[in-house]
């Protein structure tokens, strides 16, 4: 039995599902697109290679191996991008929680089915239909789970929100005793720079205090306070919209201390070290394209 248990971002990672690139499939139809970066790269005729992506997932692994991590991958499905296993589950303390996702991506759960058969079958979860949550939505800290939401009275227009009001209310009911603050994310559907497909796209939380912010990601700036108040503005970085569009905010923690980021985010890195983390930096600037990056493509199941 798969004993779940995650109650932050930042503590030692024991057991994680990796996506895969492996059998991705072609580049999808400029109708396919799920967000608005992928709509450019398939414009540019820059989308990105299948031989890349596996290469940067398996540099990803090889930091998991490094730290002795249990790493589970999906069965693979022929054909079909299985790299966002972030987007179809989470874990709130020792609950899994599936994803009511886009209805095309329902396989992607059949892929995991072998891991969720060695979970408690009590301790998972499937919302009813109207509740839409993502995990790259929902971050946990300390007594907290934060939500990113779209309140626009256009979302059923966006293929780009996620995670609804019903999402965030059913959260609050399963979790009682946690403070649930919802943050309303910018979104649009042409312009990745002003785009936060999920909460992890412009904000998260690293080490013991800190944390990693893009101000416009925000559609309310009394959320963005909120955070300023809750870590102090001496612990977060702020990155800018480039920063931004490229998943700066996207990185993902294998310890308090230890962060495994993109090679080329020098300004972020840097600072991640001046505060005395350990950077592990590999290559995702072709997965970065589909406008997801490390956590996106991560689903930790168990931290000490």
């Amino acid at each position: 039995m798969l004993e779940l248990n995650i109650k932050d971002e930042t503590s030692r990672l024991r057991a994680v599902v990796l996506g895969t690139a492996i059998n991705n499939g072609p580049t999808p139809s400029i109708d396919a697109a799920y967000d608005p970066k992928s709509l450019e790269h398939i414009l540019a005729g820059t989308y990105p290679l299948e031989e890349d992506m596996v290469n940067e997932m398996e540099a990803f692994n090889r930091v998991f191996v490094k730290y002795g991590v249990v790493v589970y991958r999906q069965k693979m499905i022929e054909n079909y991008n299985q790299i966002f296993v972030r987007d179809i589950g989470f874990v709130i303390d020792d609950v899994f929680i599936k994803s009511n996702i886009l209805p095309d991506r329902e396989h992607e759960l059949d892929a995991i089915q072998y891991i969720l058969e060695q979970i408690n079958p009590s301790k998972v979860i499937r919302p009813p239909e109207e509740v839409h949550i993502e995990g790259g939505d929902v971050m946990l800290w300390k007594d907290h789970i934060f939500i990113g939401t779209y309140k626009g009275s256009d979302y059923a227009d966006y293929i780009t929100a996620r995670t609804n009001h019903y999402g965030v209310q059913f959260i609050k009911d399963l979790f009682p005793n946690k403070i649930v603050k919802e943050f309303d994310l910018v979104k649009s559907k042409i312009e990745a720079r002003d785009n936060a497909l999920h909460l992890d796209c412009c904000f998260q939380p690293v080490g013991k205090n800190k944390g990693i912010i893009y101000k416009r990601g925000f559609r309310e700036e009394a959320d963005y306070r909120f955070l300023l108040d809750l870590f102090g503005e001496e612990n977060l970085f702020h990155i800018t919209r480039k920063e931004m569009y490229h998943m700066n905010s996207n990185v993902f923690s294998i310890d308090t201390n230890v962060v495994v980021s993109e090679k080329k985010f020098t300004r972020l890195n840097k600072w991640l070290r001046t505060n005395g983390f350990v950077v592990e930096e590999i290559p995702y600037a072709q997965i970065a394209k589909q406008e997801g990056l490390l956590r996106c493509s991560t689903l930790p199941l168990i931290r000490d």
